[in-house]
């Protein structure tokens, strides 16, 4: 072996990437002067990717391997340039490793409300957060189109652009669905799904792709928060006048004295009672009076439901659903259902409705 060839062996690169950040997602080989020599051994690990960059342009991408940069392993390459020495000079490149993982546990949240439109509570503002995670499908779309000649470019880079395109979507997404503010919550995972399905092509553009977005919570401003809480407690209380009493009565057995001056206050109204029925010729019976008679229970104010090609809107009060038959857009062969109906009926059918057509006035002569 002459002098020449131990030398060209000693000099042979030995190309490889090891991430330790956890957060790196392009790192550039680098080499004094971008000299990497030919018949380099280029090792790609499982979650790599290496893009072969010669004199400016993109020449090859490779997939996780152990490679020998030869004209036979990069076909793209030779097609460049001519090299009239064999390959036995230096030539000028650079090698980036894309990492091809997935980057977990991501935030997203909206900055500001999102306004939109329940059909339950009218107008509402909503804020929601979540996390996703993302990965480079595209190394070398990935590279021309994002990183560009950063030699170190790192997932926060690119996490707050991705994060904008989330939002965006994400309120659209809302905004269009109709679901109420009470149902969304048992629908988070397919809202979920939904918003990463309308950003997929967008961030195809970029070589990137995102396998996972989870809604962690949509909330209401804190006002409207406490207003449903009181509304909740006021459902598990239940009947208020019993509750009072209840309270009351709590109260007084946690206080002696006020149990004892309420027993005093009873004896002294009885004895009062027996002094006015006696009288002068002793005790006289007490008058009976007439069983007082409670009052009906107030009548149950319905809501209904409108059915039109398939669709439903609603629940609209009796009020809504005069004016709505004075406008037209209530009829008597419109559908209608309303809690306890047995199924949809004809609005002239259902006696409470059909009183809205009773009264309107006949058409005018001539029309």
């Amino acid at each position: 072996m002459g002098i020449f060839d131990f030398l060209t062996g000693e000099f042979i690169d030995v190309i490889h990437w090891v991430d330790d950040t956890r957060d790196t997602m392009v790192s550039r080989f680098e080499r004094e002067g971008h000299e990497i020599k030919y018949g380099a051994k280029l090792t790609v690990r499982e979650g790599q990717a290496a893009v072969f960059i010669h004199e400016g342009q993109l020449a090859d991408v490779f997939t996780p391997g152990l490679y020998m940069l030869e004209t036979n392993n990069m076909p793209l390459m030779t097609t460049l340039q001519h090299w009239d020495h064999g390959f036995k000079s230096p030539f000028k490149s650079e090698i980036y490793y894309v990492n091809t993982t997935r980057f977990n546990d991501l935030k997203w949240g909206t900055k500001n409300p999102i306004i939109c439109r329940d059909p339950e509570f009218g107008p509402v503002r909503l804020r929601a957060f979540g996390t996703y995670s993302v990965r480079v499908v595209d190394p070398a779309k990935f590279l021309t189109e994002i990183v560009g000649t950063d030699g170190e470019f790192t997932m926060d880079e690119i996490s707050f652009q991705i994060r904008n395109i989330i939002v965006q979507e994400f309120s659209r997404t809302i905004a269009r669905s109709g679901i109420p503010v009470l149902d969304m919550a048992a629908n988070a995972r397919e809202l979920g799904k939904l918003v990463g399905k309308e950003i997929e092509n967008q961030l195809a553009e970029y070589g990137l792709a995102l396998p996972e977005l989870y809604i962690e919570n949509i909330s209401l401003p804190p006002a409207v928060e406490e207003v449903m809480d009181k509304r909740s407690s006021m459902g598990v209380i239940g009947n208020l006048n019993e509750y009072m009493q209840f309270q009351t009565a709590e109260a007084m057995g946690r206080d002696g004295a006020g149990a004892g001056a309420l027993q005093t206050g009873i004896g002294a109204g009885m004895g009062m009672q027996m002094a006015a029925n006696a009288g002068p010729w002793g005790a006289q019976p007490a008058p009976v009076k007439p069983a007082a008679v409670a009052p009906p229970p107030p009548p149950v104010e319905h809501v209904w439901h409108i059915a039109v090609d398939g669709n439903t809107t609603g629940p609209f009060s009796k009020a809504a659903m005069g004016r709505k038959a004075t406008d037209g857009d209530l009829t008597r062969e419109t559908f209608v259902w309303t809690a306890g109906q047995d199924g949809w009926k004809k609005a002239e059918d259902v006696q409470e409705l059909a009183q809205l057509f009773t009264i309107l006035p006949p058409p005018p002569p001539g029309a």
